[in-house]
């Protein structure tokens, strides 16, 4: 079985490859290394691409949300296919890396380790912001986050009899503690806290953005329409309906008052397609910035 990462045939934000490249990481570090240097130089690539879009004029007569979605995507595939022939970056950051590696297996125990590479720091979606939240629960921008949603959290549960800090915690790992909201392909934000989808029954503002889904286990990235708010008053205000009106989530209010009881009634009920949802729920709970709400 070769478990190598073939980072070319892989979208370089998918979670389930950035999982994969931290088990190989542990398993093979120098091939590891090779990988995630191309993985960031296709970010970087990107970065760039959208550097030089955002200094190109775009109101012409035909543009558009939809085309601007459409020049997203056409700009994530030139970064892949510039990164498959690559531009050097990777090779230069593999050579430093390494002699990096070398030098702390030489060194004495005494001296400080070498800098790591922040998995956090990888743009992501939905749940899989899951380390970005771990990492952020206990920073400034953590505790802005709450302060700045807790009323709204407060009037959310005022409704659904959830505890606040249940609610925060979802939009927590939901949004990487605001990091990683969905946006629209031009950086207009959503407002939406809670990765909720416009179905047919959506009559208002809709975003376009990818996602990762799971399908018979496996992940999939995919572009999906999601509610697009005018605040985050109405993101907590739609949330509190849903869980409040729709028959499917009955169980999640009827043992909301329990961490538990909430996490795995959300999983029960098909929320989200993430096989791990509630333990990512209760590892987010469990963080101190949640603990001092009420």
């Amino acid at each position: 079985m070769n478990d190598s990462i073939d980072s070319a045939g892989k979208f370089y934000l998918d979670t389930h490859g950035l999982d994969a490249l931290r088990l190989q990481a542990k398993q093979n570090p120098n091939q590891a290394l090779s990988q995630v240097s191309k993985q960031f130089e296709a970010v970087f690539m990107e970065m760039m691409l959208k550097s030089m879009r955002d200094a190109t004029p775009q109101d012409g007569p035909f543009d558009s949300e939809q085309t601007k979605m459409y020049t997203s995507m056409l700009d994530q595939q030139i970064a892949q296919t510039l990164a498959k022939k690559g531009i050097g970056l990777a090779d230069i950051m593999t050579k430093q890396l390494s002699q990096s590696t070398v030098a702390q297996h030489v060194s004495p125990p005494q001296q400080a380790m070498p800098p790591q590479i922040s998995w956090a720091a990888v743009p992501q979606g939905g749940a899989a912001a899951l380390d970005a939240a771990s990492t952020m629960a206990g920073s400034a921008q953590g505790a802005d986050f709450i302060s700045k949603l807790l009323p709204h959290a407060r009037e959310a549960a005022r409704k659904t009899g959830i505890p606040a800090k249940f609610m925060l915690g979802q939009a927590a790992l939901e949004t990487g503690w605001g990091k990683h909201e969905i946006r629209s392909a031009n950086g207009r934000p959503s407002h939406n806290l809670f990765g909720i989808k416009a179905d047919k029954h959506w009559q208002g503002p809709v975003v376009t953005a990818p996602t990762t889904e799971y399908v018979n286990g496996m992940p999939r990235k995919v572009y999906q329409n999601f509610r697009a708010y005018h605040s985050y008053a109405e993101s907590f205000q739609d949330y509190a309906h849903m869980l409040a009106h729709d028959p499917r989530y009955a169980s999640v209010v009827a043992s909301g008052h329990d961490a538990a009881g909430f996490a795995q009634g959300l999983q029960s009920a098909g929320y989200a397609t993430d096989p791990h949802y509630s333990d990512k729920l209760m590892r987010i709970f469990s963080e101190n910035a949640l603990q001092t709400v009420a």
